[in-house]
């Protein structure tokens, strides 16, 4: 009779997450954070293909055939100078498939709820601590050691020194009534934005799970003090985000009879008010509306974005394209994660993105726990930021993260030791 394995298998481990999310700041003052990311990928697919079976969690099959899309529509790029900034763009998309894999198989092996939840949260806490840099030093500038070291004609490219300058806010002196906006760690303010959309589920999903600690109680402090540097970005994409999915989540609490969700919903409405006596947050918005050309540049962008389409609605252009037909100066293509990916991979593409988050959103609203509840928040809130802010960035990790989390989830408790096979509820 042959003896029974009883040996546990080897569970992933969190370093690698922690050196990637959880280092962010260190990582854009030497100006390598957007340009090392994918190698922040490739070290988590290394050691995830080096520690045995990969769980496939939902969605799967279709991030593979975008990732397929986006690969082929390189054919249909202008010039080979285009494969640089195209190289980067397809490293944030194959890295946040890697670190969605990374953490839904890591939760799948018995990791740790609160310790797997760390990493993205010590990004959270990194982020309201640069915004909070750009409220007190908005002229803040830096040379970073990575823009020295990068040859003069590469430094020079405009993406490229967006990603390597670093600067604590964006600014634009072309309008009639300018404002510093909240950017860093980001190149631009509508990605604070959008990371504060997708991250601010998260943060109350560990709340609601962990109830001790010394992180619970930074994370509490952390939350009011984000909505400063938050308002301060001006993002209406933003808000919109947020409110599509809080209102999704107070439906379904509503219909469900949770009071409980229902009134942290609304403390945290509540709050927010409460820092708009602070910060005229309306008023500025309305203001900045009222003197500048966004809504109508978009606008022009977007019409000119879409007859480009037409004209190769399968395989796109491979990269976003400068134009002097629109009254913005933006490429078409951008201004919006719809738009990218229509524009620069076709219009297949497109709905296999869409597909994809739609499937996820299905998958995760079979949550029975209050942390899968609010996690299943995050592709939503993606679905409403996606014709207005582009997230082929480290956003698009952030959000995958989550949704690791989120699909981990639904298996059960979050706080459970080992994974549990229990069935799935029937979705609400």
């Amino acid at each position: 009779m042959g003896t029974r394995n009883t040996t546990a298998p080897r569970t992933l481990p969190l370093w690698p997450l922690h050196l990637m999310f959880a280092a962010m700041p260190l990582w854009w003052l030497l100006g390598g954070l957007y340009l090392g990311w994918t190698l922040f990928g490739m070290l988590l697919a290394v050691v995830l293909l080096t520690h045995g079976r990969v769980s496939w969690p939902p969605g799967s099959a279709l991030w593979f055939v975008l990732v397929g899309l986006i690969v082929v529509s390189a054919t249909r790029l202008e010039k080979a100078s285009s494969l640089l900034v195209y190289g980067l763009r397809l490293g944030f998309v194959v890295t946040a498939l890697v670190v969605y894999l990374y953490v839904y198989t890591a939760a799948r092996q018995g990791a740790r709820w609160d310790r797997l939840f760390q990493p993205v949260l010590l990004f959270w806490l990194g982020m309201v601590a640069l915004g909070w840099v750009g409220v007190l030093a908005p002229r803040l500038a830096l040379t970073t050691p990575v823009e020295v070291l990068l040859p003069d004609g590469l430094a020079g490219q405009r993406m490229i020194r967006a990603v390597t300058h670093v600067h604590s806010t964006e600014f634009n002196p072309t309008g009639r009534n300018p404002y510093y906006r909240t950017a860093a760690p980001y190149p631009y303010t509508n990605n604070w934005g959008t990371g504060f959309a997708l991250l601010v589920p998260c943060v109350l999903a560990y709340l609601s799970a962990v109830r001790t600690g010394a992180l619970r109680r930074v994370l509490l402090v952390s939350l009011p003090l984000a909505m400063v540097p938050a308002f301060l970005t001006l993002n209406r994409g933003m808000f919109i985000g947020l409110g599509v999915g809080l209102a999704y989540l107070g439906l379904r609490a509503l219909l469900r009879g949770d009071v409980r969700l229902i009134g942290t919903i609304t403390a945290g409405m509540a709050v927010a008010w409460v820092v708009t006596l602070v910060v005229p947050v309306g008023d500025m918005i309305m203001n900045r509306v009222e003197n500048t050309d966004s809504t109508r540049d978009r606008a022009d962008l977007y019409r000119q974005t879409l007859d480009a389409v037409l004209h190769s609605p399968l395989l796109g252009y491979g990269a976003p394209r400068s134009a002097d037909t629109t009254t913005g100066a933006e490429p078409l293509g951008t201004q919006g994660q719809v738009w990218l990916t229509m524009y620069s991979h076709g219009i297949p593409a497109l709905l296999t993105l869409l597909a994809l988050l739609v499937v996820l959103v299905r998958s995760t609203a079979v949550a029975v726990s209050a942390a899968g509840r609010w996690l299943s928040v995050v592709p939503v809130v993606a679905l409403a930021l996606a014709p207005f802010y582009g997230f082929t960035d480290m956003n698009l990790s952030v959000m995958f993260y989550a949704i690791g989390l989120a699909v981990a989830a639904v298996d059960g408790p979050v706080n459970r030791e080992l994974p549990t096979a229990a069935p799935r509820p029937a979705p609400v």
